[in-house]
């Protein structure tokens, strides 16, 4: 029986997946977690077979949590299970450290599949990633970005993530244990990276990106 640890900020996920999990002969869910901070202690306490984790956290996200977990615990496998866009997100998670990447939106089936085939030692991407990851490959390993979010770094990303959320740069630097200072230097990059003028434009752009409403590589206009 293979253990499964949990990690999503939304109660009503957790719950499905563990019906669906329960399901199965061999798998059980061993524990669950809402935070970076819940994960770490579970995983101690816990000593999961595989951790299913969200990006979107109540005190970080899952780039932190795949980077700790590289950290400290190599041998154990992460499946990110998230809402978030695969083309931006999938690529960044499995070079963090996850094993497999796929949308919530697929079929019970096809996680089911993943999670079993990320426990043998596999990794686990839809095939329309995995096309682009050879693409990549196959162009040296330098393509282009395909839209002008590709450009942010992971941090970066994190920063507009959270700006989209509704958060200030105070509430960020907190969210991400970083000084006030280091933020809005991330702010800066970010705007000159999606050709933004105003800090007004940066927040507009985040909130229409995280609502998933902003066109891949489109501007915001101005208010």
């Amino acid at each position: 029986m293979s253990r499964v640890l949990l990690v999503d900020d939304h109660p009503i996920v957790r719950q499905g997946l563990k019906r669906l999990i329960g399901n199965e002969s061999d798998l059980e869910v061993c524990g669950e977690a809402a935070s970076v901070r819940e994960a770490r202690q579970a995983i101690r306490e816990l000593a999961p077979d595989v951790v299913v984790a969200d990006i979107s956290l109540r005190d970080g996200d899952g780039i932190e949590l795949l980077t700790e977990l590289r950290a400290h615990h190599p041998a154990l496998p992460v499946l990110v299970l998230s809402m978030h866009d695969e083309v931006i997100y999938a690529e960044r998670m499995l070079v963090a450290g996850a094993s497999g990447y796929i949308m919530k939106q697929a079929a019970s089936e096809q996680f089911i599949e993943a999670l079993r085939h990320v426990l043998a030692g596999g990794r686990w991407v839809s095939e329309a990633i995995g096309a682009r990851m050879l693409d990549k490959v196959a162009a040296g390993g330098t393509p282009p970005p395909a839209t002008p979010i590709d450009q942010l770094s992971n941090r970066e990303l994190q920063v507009l993530r959270l700006i989209g959320r509704g958060l200030s740069s105070r509430q960020v630097a907190d969210t991400l244990h970083l000084s006030v200072k280091t933020v809005e230097a991330h702010r800066q990059r970010i705007k000159h990276k999606l050709d933004l003028a105003t800090g007004a434009q940066l927040v507009q752009y985040a909130a229409a990106w995280v609502a998933g409403r902003a066109a891949a590589g489109g501007r915001v206009a101005d208010d």
